[in-house]
């Protein structure tokens, strides 16, 4: 087999070697732009566990990579004059261009051709290549050329950045955030050789232009970024090496091949330098083609396909945890100014999602401990609850809306059982309910309730709009509040252009009633279906617009008789006054739609009528899609005013849920993929927050609570799953939860068997 290998980065030496090693009478051959020796950049960052995946692959390579080594444990956060340490990371650093003269000279002993300073630009002398390794960076030409065949995507990210050096010797990976007249400069450094460190500086480019830095030299950067960090510097300095200021581009492929090319590396994929991971990737990249190649003997129309199946998941993982912490960095103004250090850099280490409370606690226990500590002072402080004796986790600190106090910061979510009859909630819900209250969480919320006969989704779900349906809710929340010690919320909604369909497993949303099997009418902000199965709701009048209003307060006060903690107003997920604020879904004329300010006129009316019965001691929540997943819908910057909007009028906590707005939208789906939405809101409206997505863990819950991106963490499937998730979640975490008497005896109980 012929090879071609377009550029001499990691990932072609890599698989160059690998290739060659498995069939030395392959003709193999790398073509790079740069002289023998010469590279860009100063140094590269491995964890301790990556390089035991190349140990098999190649055991002389692994060697001398491993023998080149800067090893660390410590990371050091810098925030506001404090640092904040945390051990036990296991981190290395070499020379970038040491690794590639390691795997240069390696392909070299295993016959590889390499041919430097050659400018390749296009593929035509190479047509008689049986493979063409597309290793050519992030900015491949040949990337480019098939932008439709391989589906790429690439963003320009906001923040600018210069890669720099410094002859300061740092022993741990360490983060500084200083501020000046300009604006705030994070550095990301580490050391590569004894004595010679990579110093990355980033900001925003408000920061950069406000600086003058858009129109500074190399020369001009050293000096002034050697002002902003003066402190930290010393006696030492920086040093440039192409140190131009560039924007971060995030890479992606649908494909990773065409016909007889494959992407590898940053051509293929981009992880943000934050977390260190493009020279892991690009050699992964290598080892996962060679195994398929190998697999797959003298077929690359299976290889190439096999190569992408074993390889996607892993990548689109880490691009998910490398896109969330350059978001977190791109956006660090955010927590600057109003976290405390201890939260910072707890925030800061948890960015990724990578690191948990649990896996921290792990590597650096004293640290967990101090960030425990931390947060439940601050829950004290919050609720007014004296702290307890022995420190609880995140989780388990108590919470505060007006005068309602949870006991933990674990709440039920909304989930539909379709299984009233018209409206009216029977013995389901109670044990449903009331099952989920004695399993430990500290909020109950109930099912998405309907605030009239035709504001119902199906015929199978619960209603308060009549008087008939307050007795049956008030033996559930009795039950709630005299067997457990949680409070108990109702979720009030109007379907809107959802309503009249068939139970969920009917056919659920997009299966409309017929009316031989009594449908109703439907309405909405504007007339447009939420799907082509779905009927046409008619446009709502300002008659209707009352009636509806006045349904909403109705079912206020009909919860205020049956004994809820709590009420939220259900603006999400396509429903009647979803309808109203997202623009995909409102076309009005008049002074409800347009502007962001027109469609929130509406709901903001129906919050306000809500409100001015609800009784002052008690708090309200919104549900909130932040993100319509869809070009022109909501967008979580759209949600921030919606927050604020709401906050204005009374809200006490908002419920940040994305999507099912419309039909046709495109989520991205992933571990804790709706935690940002809650982080942002929470953080640039201050204002407290739900969040929900999938949360699974004990120890992905006391992250999010630790890290200040949620004050409440909504649990829907997991609690389908297990009613006692939160008892559950005490016992796991060494927590000594207030039991029910009745269950007391398994505390004391010790099996006699293991």
């Amino acid at each position: 087999m012929k090879i071609a290998c377009i550029g001499g980065g990691p990932a072609s030496l890599y698989f160059s070697l690998l290739a060659k090693k498995s069939h030395p009478d392959w003709d193999v051959t790398v073509y790079e732009q740069n002289p023998d020796n010469v590279t860009w950049g100063f140094g590269v960052v491995f964890s301790d566990e990556t390089m035991e995946n190349f140990k098999d692959a190649d055991y002389e390579t692994y060697k001398a990579i491993t023998d080149s080594f800067v090893h660390w444990d410590d990371i050091d956060v810098f925030h506001k004059g404090q640092k904040i340490t945390s051990s036990g990371h296991g981190f290395a650093g070499m020379q970038r261009l040491k690794l590639l003269q390691i795997l240069e000279a390696r392909a070299k002993e295993l016959g590889v051709t390499m041919v430097h300073d050659v400018i390749v630009d296009s593929l035509d002398d190479h047509q008689d290549a049986d493979l063409i390794v597309a290793g050519d960076g992030i900015a491949s030409f040949i990337r480019d050329q098939h932008v439709d065949e391989f589906g790429s995507d690439v963003v320009m990210r906001p923040n600018k950045f210069t890669w720099l050096g410094s002859t300061k010797a740092f022993d741990t990976f360490t983060f500084y955030f200083n501020k000046n007249d300009d604006g705030l400069f994070r550095a990301h450094c580490y050391q590569y050789l004894p004595g010679q460190s990579t110093f990355i500086i980033e900001t925003t480019e408000d920061t950069w232009r406000k600086a003058g830095l858009d129109k500074a030299t190399e020369e001009d950067t050293v000096a002034y970024c050697s002002k902003v960090f003066e402190k930290e510097l010393g006696d030492d300095h920086l040093i440039t090496n192409n140190s131009v200021w560039r924007t971060f581009p995030r890479v992606k492929n649908a494909k990773y091949y065409h016909k007889n090319i494959v992407l590898l590396g940053d051509a293929l994929h981009t992880a943000h330098f934050s977390i260190g991971s493009g020279t892991k990737l690009a050699m992964e990249d290598a080892v996962a083609l060679h195994e398929a190649m190998e697999e797959n003997p003298g077929d690359l129309s299976k290889a190439l396909p096999a190569f992408q199946e074993k390889r996607e998941p892993d990548v689109d993982s880490l691009q998910r945890a490398a896109q969330v912490s350059m978001e977190w960095f791109e956006n660090v103004e955010r927590y600057h100014e109003v976290m405390e250090p201890m939260q910072f850099s707890y925030a800061l280490l948890t960015r990724s999602l990578r690191i948990n409370h649990e896996n921290l606690g792990l590597r650096d226990k004293d640290l967990l401990d101090q960030v425990d500590n931390w947060i439940a002072d601050k829950a004290a402080e919050q609720s007014g609850v004296a702290r307890e004796k022995e420190t609880p986790p995140p989780i388990f600190t108590p919470f505060k809306l007006r005068d309602m106090v949870l006991e933990n910061r674990i709440a039920v979510s909304p989930m539909c059982m379709y299984s009233a009859e018209d409206g009216l909630i029977g013995d389901w819900h109670l044990v449903h309910l009331g099952s989920r209250a004695m399993g430990g969480a500290g909020l109950i919320m109930s099912e998405s309730t309907a605030i009239s006969r035709d504001g119902r989704i199906t015929p199978g779900c619960a209603g308060m709009y009549n008087d008939d349906h307050v007795p049956a809710w008030s033996r559930v929340v009795d039950y709630v509040h005299q067997n457990s010690g949680a409070k108990i919320g109702m979720q009030l909604s109007h379907a809107g252009r959802k309503a009249s369909t068939k139970l969920q497993w009917e056919g659920g949303e997009q299966a409309p009633l017929t009316d031989g099997e009594g449908a109703w009418p439907i309405m909405a902000a504007s007339a447009m279906p939420y799907s082509a199965n779905n009927p046409t709701p008619k446009e709502m009048t300002r008659d209707d617009m009352d009636q509806v209003r006045d349904d909403f307060v109705a079912a206020a006060r009909r919860a205020e008789q049956a004994g809820f903690d709590m009420i939220e107003l259900h603006c999400a997920h396509g429903y009647l006054l979803n309808t109203f604020i997202s623009p995909k879904t409102n076309t009005r004329s008049d002074k409800y739609g347009g502007s962001m300010e027109n469609r929130l006129k509406y709901p903001l009316e129906v919050f306000k009528a809500m409100r001015a019965v609800w009784p002052a001691e008690k708090p309200m929540s919104v549900r909130v899609s932040a993100n319509d997943w869809i070009e022109d819908g909501i967008t979580p910057i759209d949600t921030v005013e919606i927050a604020k909007a709401f906050k204005a009028a009374g809200c006490d906590i908002l419920d940040v849920s994305s999507g099912q707005v419309v039909s046709e939208e495109q989520p991205e789906y992933g571990r804790l993929f709706q935690l940002p939405f809650s982080d942002l809101v929470r953080m640039e409206a201050d204002m407290p927050t739900m969040t929900v997505g999938n949360i699974q863990s004990y120890a992905d819950a006391n992250s999010i609570i630790a890290s200040g991106r949620g004050d409440i963490c909504v649990i829907a499937r997991m609690h389908l799953f297990d009613p006692y998730w939160t008892r559950h979640a005490a016992n796991e975490l060494g927590y000594d939860m207030e039991m029910p008497n009745q269950y007391k005896s398994v505390q004391e109980y010790t099996p006699r068997w293991t």
